[in-house]
Order: C-alpha cells, then structure tokens, then sequence
C-alpha cells in the first residue's frame, strides 16, 4: 500500500513539475500504467497540471472508460493514454503536452534534432503525426480511440512523437524518465533554434545519442534530475 501511494504520490507531483519547467500549462496531462494491473492506468480528472492533487486521480481501462468516475471531469484527450500502453507493453508513463519550444518543428521540414548530451532522451529519430493524414479537418484533438491508435502506430517504438500545429507526445519506462525527457525535448527544441540562427548546428552522433542515454537513463542520473525539479515546486497539498 505505501509503495502504490509513493507512486501516485509521483504522478502528482510530475504535473506540478512540468508546469513549473514551462513544459505544460493550462493544458497537456499526464498518467502512467497502473502499477498493479498492467490493463489499467492512472490520470487526474480534468484540471491543470498544476493544481493536480491526490484526490483528483482516477482509474481507466486501456480502451480510455474510466473505472469510477465518481462525477469527476474527465481530459477530453484521454485517449492517447490508453491507446499507447495497449500499443506499447514496454511504456509505464505517457505525457501530453503542448511545448511551446517543440512545435515549430511539427509545422515545418527543420527536423527535430538532439544537438546537447542531455537532449540525447529524446532519440535519435522523432516522428510527426498530422491527424488530417487520416481524419481530414477535425479539432486537432485526438477525440477518441481510432485517433489514439493511429498516434499510436505513428510513436512506433520510438520515445517522442510530435503532433502537427498540436504538441507531442513523450513515453518513458516510469513517471521520472518520461518527465525528465518532456524537460530537456523543450530546452534541445529552444537551443537547436538559437543555434540554427547563428549557423548550421552540430548534432549529435548516433554513437554519442546511444551512449549519453545509457548515461542520462541511469537511475543515479533520473533520480539526481527529479530531486532538483521537486525542490522547486510547491509540494503542499499533494
């Protein structure tokens, strides 16, 4: 029972750290699979990240139905979620976010690329899903389950998928890997276009790509991260 609250107990407090490191705000959300039943996952009702607490969690099934809803709001967008973790047994945390920095790169041909050691969590090779491909003109929003599985097959087994004119969507092996890959996609995006200003930009090697994840991916390294981002926010309440 304590392990299950220190988790959840996670999930909340990474809402409150993406929306402090600008990576979410108003909108964009968050979940990870349920570390009890694979089959299910674990996401706050509708409100913004930074005021998610405990009591806002709430349960759904893989095909986005939620276990109890209990009257509360729910993010009109859940269907990533669920989508992805059906797709992806290997993914234990999803983030949504809408990363200022990250969407020019969906809207034009610049290639998205890992340029500083620590933008080396975002992969090598970033795909970008345009819902009008398959729906035509829609909202942009991913409304349900048959816009969920075809980001889903979009992300593939890569770590990031952007959205076109929309944000992206980030994966990771557990809650502190996903955000801490969320944070430096929106630091890489925001210094590849100072870079790009002042010329052609030196990117990173596949070779130093592979070998600065292994690094960055470490647990001393994510847990080094996740303490310093947690000290910044305002923890109360959670």
């Amino acid at each position: 029972m304590q392990a299950l609250f220190s988790v959840m107990r996670d999930l909340v407090i990474a809402n409150r750290v993406l929306a402090n490191e600008n990576v979410v705000d108003a909108f964009g959300h968050l979940s990870m699979r349920h570390p009890a039943d694979p089959d299910r996952y674990v996401m706050a009702c509708s409100r913004s990240p930074e005021i998610v607490t405990l009591d806002d969690l709430m349960e759904y099934t893989l095909d986005n139905d939620p276990v109890d809803q209990r009257g509360l709001p729910m993010y009109a967008e859940r269907y990533i979620h669920g989508t992805i973790y059906a797709a992806r047994p290997d993914v234990n945390a999803v983030v949504h976010n809408h990363s200022l920095s990250v969407i020019p790169f969906g809207v034009t041909r610049v290639k998205l690329r890992p340029l500083m050691h620590t933008g080396s969590t975002m992969g090598e090779d970033i795909p970008v899903w345009d819902i009008r491909e398959k729906f035509g003109d829609t909202t942009m929003l991913v409304l349900n389950n048959d816009h969920g599985h075809d980001l889903a097959r979009c992300l593939g087994d890569h770590r990031i998928a952007l959205m076109r004119g929309h944000g992206c969507v980030v994966v990771g092996a557990n809650i502190r890997e996903a955000v801490m890959s969320s944070i430096y996609l929106e630091v890489n995006a925001r210094l590849q276009m100072d870079c790009v200003r002042l010329g052609d930009p030196q990117y990173m090697t596949p070779g130093e790509i592979d070998g600065a994840q292994g690094r960055f991916f470490g647990e001393l390294a994510v847990n080094r991260a996740w303490e310093y981002w947690v000290r910044r926010v305002n923890v109360s309440g959670v």
